[in-house]
């Protein structure tokens, strides 16, 4: 297997910043001093065409003059020296780069052609790049950082691959204050070289990122990216943001880092697939991850939450409820132990609420002890620990009560910390979130961030983070992905494909279909296809009456609504009258399909279409005529699996109609799953087809059969 380009570019013993000089003002020159300052140890090499010494170095006027070929080449320049400066340093034999500077393929058809140029000089030096148009990278482990703002001094344990250099550095104040530390962060940029999938390979192998943060406006290998993530969720957790899957979302991401987005189902069914958890904010990005990269596994779903006032109490419990979570109430035993320690008029039922009592060791130590000891939960979310930002907010007020205090005098008058509390989550092996409308400014706040327990800024955030380690311990408990090998491919339908396109056909016409779905053991309608009357007289005695009707060309791919179709013919008479009728609102003497009439008042589709960068994928949700009022449907990439079909099933709201539902019996699951995976299969032994459309799809009884079919083929250009 070959190593991943970034273990190098990540861990340079020496880098040469071509940009910088002793302007403070300047981009580069502001990326090169936080390389000096952020303790990194290795060496440091500017390149500046006429400056003699750049921040105290000596500085070097070409790639060339360096007396060594360094690890790393940052390019802060403008876009006309960008693919010179790489010929230099591909000619001393450095190997990585990181190109800072703008303008390329986001730009248009002239910065596209800039950015193949520079590709193809990476290639034939063998170098590989992070960029263009991106703010650097961060490695807390050796203390490098690239970008424009100092990070937190301390690692972490978080590591983060963003298509937006704003959300890895201007980012970087907002998360220190929050007390979130990455391990390795990742300014993709253009992704002309090293993309994504790279990126999250190699935060996948660090040993030091706990858990994974994704910021994507667009994927390009979208079957790599699968295969990738399946193999990293099973142990370390991925959470993700897509902003691409609107329309004004995919035009920003085009002008922004030139992302090819995709629709928003598909994301999430990849997303979904992959074991990788969405979330819908850049916030949630990172107090989610923040949360899964420093708490323990979450080993249940009894919350236990303890806070000194009833709405936030009230807040956490709704919300737990939303994401799957309870929060039970205490056994008598426990509450008897708990009241030992609260007011008469306290709660301690589960949520416990103190009310307005300020004994921090009662809240923050003694009540988290009692439950995390009682084994009557699995977590525990602690609302209302504060000292000095609450003496500080009301000292203004009782300033002149207490005589002018300081307010440095005023502080020490609060309760002496309790430290036992910051490490209650690692004693007890169990996660524990801190809910507060208090920050990093009052001491317990600032105490529990250095300590790594996640504060987060409102009740109900506290409670969703939650239930993303609630998610992933779903995640974790999937069967193991088990990819079975494709069926061979029947000559019988390769033959009925290439019929279709050599008659310069652009879709298989219904009994086409069905014949082709057939060859693969999908169920369909019992049919007989009659190009005359006499002919569909016939085939209905055999079938059996009540039989349906249906034009079939496959010119004529969408029928209803036209008078194309005929249900619930029970008579010759009638037969008659309505084959008529179809070839007359047909407009000529085309072949009709006569059917078995299913009887089933439960309707679902199975379909496949193909995604640029992800090839074909799968989708399943509610047919018939609630089809396009509903949008209830799912997606995977093919091939689908059984697992991933059974969670197909779990996805849509429709999914109790699978089950027994007033007096109908269970779905046959099982031969369900198996029409979603052929579907897949299908698609990938025949790349000729570029769309299915099986809708619906009957159940009668409790089997699923294939009533209508559309297969879309590919131009042949």
């Amino acid at each position: 297997m070959t190593e991943n380009p970034l273990h190098l570019l990540m861990n340079p013993k020496s880098i040469a910043v071509v940009g910088a000089n002793n302007n403070p003002i300047k981009m580069g020159t502001i990326q090169a001093i936080n390389i000096i300052k952020s303790g990194y140890g290795g060496k440091f090499y500017p390149i500046h065409p006429t400056e003699k010494t750049v921040l105290g170095h000596p500085a070097y006027a070409t790639p060339e003059e360096l007396p060594e070929a360094p690890d790393l080449a940052i390019l802060i320049v403008p876009i006309s020296a960008v693919a010179s400066l790489m010929e230099g340093f591909g000619n001393i034999g450095t190997k990585r780069a990181i190109i800072i500077t703008a303008g390329f393929k986001e730009t248009g058809a002239e910065g596209r052609e800039m950015e193949k140029k520079i590709n193809d000089i990476a290639d034939r030096y063998q170098m590989r790049f992070v960029g263009p148009n991106c703010m650097g990278v961060i490695n807390s482990q050796i203390s490098l950082n690239t970008t424009v703002l100092p990070a937190a001094k301390e690692p972490g344990g978080l590591g983060f691959a963003s298509q937006s250099g704003t959300f890895l550095s201007q980012s970087l104040p907002y998360l220190r204050k929050r007390g979130i530390r990455f391990s390795k962060a990742i300014s993709l940029g253009n992704e002309a070289n090293i993309n994504m999938v790279d990126a999250l390979e190699y935060l996948g192998e660090d040993e030091q990122t706990k858990a994974i943060i994704l910021y994507i406006e667009g994927i390009r290998e979208g079957r790599r990216f699968l295969e990738v993530a399946r193999r990293i969720t099973p142990r370390k957790p991925i959470v993700a943001q897509y902003a691409g899957g609107t329309a004004s979302g995919a035009r920003a991401g085009m002008s922004h880092t030139g992302a090819m987005a995709g629709p928003d189902f598909l994301y999430n069914g990849i997303f979904k697939q992959a074991g990788i958890i969405r979330v819908n904010s850049v916030e949630d990005l990172y107090t989610h991850g923040w949360t899964l990269a420093t708490q323990p596994p979450l080993k249940g779903t009894r919350v236990g939450v303890l806070t000194n006032s009833g709405g936030p109490s009230t807040t956490i419990s709704y919300t737990c409820d939303t994401v799957g979570l309870e929060v039970p109430r205490f056994s008598d035993k426990l509450q008897a132990e708990i009241r030992k320690h609260i007011e008469p008029h306290a709660s301690s039922a589960n949520p416990v609420d103190m009310t307005f009592d300020l004994s921090m060791e009662k809240l923050a130590l003694t009540l988290p002890e009692i439950v995390m000891q009682s084994g009557e939960v699995d977590a525990v979310i602690l609302h209302g620990t504060m000292m000095t930002g609450y003496l500080k907010e009301i000292y203004p007020n009782l300033k002149e009560m207490i005589g002018n205090m300081p307010l440095e005098d005023f502080l020490q008058y609060g309760q002496k910390m309790v430290e036992e509390t910051f490490h209650l989550s690692r004693k007890y092996n169990m996660p524990m979130l801190i809910s507060s409308f208090f920050d990093h400014e009052d001491n317990y706040i600032s105490r529990y961030m250095e300590t790594d327990n996640p504060v987060l800024y409102s009740p109900e955030k506290t409670a969703l983070a939650l239930g993303s380690l609630y998610r992933y311990k779903q995640i974790r408990e999937r069967a193991p992905h088990r990819q079975s090998a494709l069926p061979k491919r029947r000559k019988e339908a390769e033959a009925i494909v290439q019929k279709a396109l050599g008659a310069k056909q652009k879709a298989l016409d219904e009994h086409q279909g069905k014949q082709l779905l057939a060859c693969y053991g999908v169920p369909v309608t019992q049919e007989i296809l009659a190009t005359r009357l006499e002919d569909a007289l016939k085939a209905a005695k055999k079938i059996g009456y009540p039989v349906a009707l249906k034009a079939c060309f496959w010119k004529i791919m969408h029928k209803s609504g036209r008078g194309l179709i005929a249900l619930n013919i029970e008579n010759e008479n009638r037969l008659k009258k309505e084959f008529r009728k179809i070839q007359k609102n047909a407009g000529g003497k085309i072949p009709v399909l006569v059917q078995d009439m299913l009887s089933g008042s439960r309707e679902f589709l199975v379909g496949m279409t193909r995604f640029a960068g992800f090839g074909p994928c799968v989708v399943f949700g509610l047919g018939g005529v609630f089809t396009e009022a509903l949008s209830d449907t799912t997606l995977r990439l093919a091939p689908v699996t059984e697992a991933d079909a059974k969670e197909m099933f779990a996805d849509i709201c429709a999914s109790k109609l699978l089950e027994k539902f007033r007096g109908l019996p269970k779905v046959n699951q099982n031969r369900l799953a198996k029409i979603i995976r052929a579907v897949g299969d299908i698609a990938l032994l025949h790349p000729e087809i570029a769309e299915i459309d099986l809708n619906p799809i009957i159940i009668s009884g409790a089997e699923p059969v294939v009533a209508d079919t559309l297969i879309i083929l590919k131009d042949r250009l």
